[in-house]
């Protein structure tokens, strides 16, 4: 291997008779850098779309949650509470209540999505979007920008709000009179209008959890669910197979389960990851491309080095020490290629998370100024790998027709 080694080194780096040689080898070098780094920007700029999104999300729920298995409640006690914040890496564990309810105004009725915060979860959310004033009260609610927009509800008006279920126990009061006094439709006033992400600016009324257990007729004592938050610097995948974990001791194993915040909302992060992939195989082809013309570079290099070949073979070396020549060869210009594509694409990455060089086409759309960079450790791991083991492959062919034009008989006459 180290003969080998050497000798591909040679071939590489030494001068060549023919010029169109040294111009395939540098085109192929260059289109490795150039897919290496681009793939690499382009999937650490979609990584960082999808952590923003993940951001957001994370203003309102939580990276992963307490809910039931059937059923759209169950009892929260505070030893449960307390069970869950013992765990290794959770910051903090909230009751919420949380479902669907109509919203009602003279003018039109929406189906909403109710989301009732604790006092602890509602300081956070106020913390968080640096918001000057509290969104609710204890009976009033806040609504999506866009939500409101298209109820035509303004800040300070009053709206009425019920659940689905309060229908349901009408119609059976019909038959049993003596229920009709307690059935009355939950009326609020809207306190502020928020807007943090488009699903919950689209569809979610927030409101305390007392509030929202009223309008949804959960129960006292009965919760939809525990908002669960890790503390900073634990990874989302430790954290939540450490809940499972917990869960699987737990004897509430077999009512609840844990669901993450990718599981809450599969469809939108589903998306993200296709995007990604799919850009991933796009933009291989550019690497694709440039190993492909690495093979006829590798065999112009076995062609220009038949008398070099023929002495070696004297030397005693045979066909599978002259494959893995050219198949090292190969190696070097993936590793070399993909080193310096690493580098580039970390060195504008580093520079757009520091400076947000590359700003976007509209502030006004956006709520941010530039393109958000996330690097991802395996990202750079499996296209450093992908590419190096592509050019090992496409090295495959033109280092068996070297191995033949090296043992060949006809070889020995022309070197004659």
């Amino acid at each position: 291997m180290k003969t080998g080694l050497w000798i591909a080194r040679r071939f590489s780096f030494a001068r060549k008779r023919f010029r169109i040689i040294n111009v395939i080898s540098a085109i192929s070098l260059a289109g490795i850098v150039i897919g290496v780094s681009t793939l690499l920007v382009v999937m650490s700029v979609l990584n960082g779309f999808q952590k923003l999104a993940r951001d957001l999300f994370i203003t309102i729920d939580s990276p992963a949650q307490l809910v039931p298995l059937h059923g759209r409640s169950f009892a929260v006690s505070d030893s449960l509470l307390h069970s869950i914040r013992s765990i290794e890496g959770v910051a903090s564990a909230e009751p919420f209540a949380e479902g669907e309810a109509i919203m009602a105004t003279r003018d039109k009725s929406e189906l909403v999505m109710v989301k009732g915060l604790s006092d602890t979860a509602h300081k956070r959310l106020i913390r968080q979007t640096r918001a000057g004033h509290p969104y609710f009260s204890d009976e009033t609610i806040a609504v999506g920008e866009l939500l409101a927009w298209r109820t035509n509800i303004e800040a300070f008006k009053m709206v009425k709000i019920f659940s689905p279920e309060l229908i349901s126990f009408g119609l059976e009061s019909l038959s049993e009179p003596y229920m009709m006094p307690v059935l009355t439709i939950p009326e609020a006033r809207v306190s502020s209008l928020f807007s943090l992400q488009k699903i919950f600016d689209d569809r979610y009324v927030l409101t305390s959890n007392r509030f929202a257990e009223k309008i949804l007729l959960l129960g006292q004592g009965l919760s939809s669910g525990v908002d669960i938050r890790a503390e900073d610097g634990v990874s989302n995948d430790a954290f939540i197979s450490a809940l499972r974990e917990w869960l699987d001791r737990s004897p509430i194993n077999k009512s609840c389960r844990i669901r993450s915040l990718e599981e809450k909302y599969s469809s939108v992060f589903a998306v993200m990851k296709l995007e990604k992939w799919v850009s991933f195989g796009v933009l291989m082809l550019i690497i694709l491309v440039a190993s492909l013309s690495l093979t006829g570079a590798l065999a112009m290099t076995a062609i220009d080095k038949q008398r070099e070949l023929f002495y070696l073979r004297c030397l005693g070396l045979e066909k599978p020490q002259f494959m893995a020549i050219f198949i090292i060869q190969g190696a070097m210009t993936g590793v070399i290629g993909t080193a310096a594509g690493v580098v580039i694409a970390w060195s504008i990455c580093t520079l757009q998370e520091l400076f947000g060089i590359v700003k976007l086409p509209s502030k006004s759309a956006f709520i941010i100024d530039a393109y958000p960079v996330s690097m991802q450790l395996n990202d750079f791991i499996a296209v450093s790998i992908l590419a190096i083991l592509l050019c090992i492959a496409v090295s495959l062919y033109p280092a068996r027709k070297a191995a033949l034009i090296a043992t060949s008989r006809s070889l020995d006459l022309k070197t004659n």
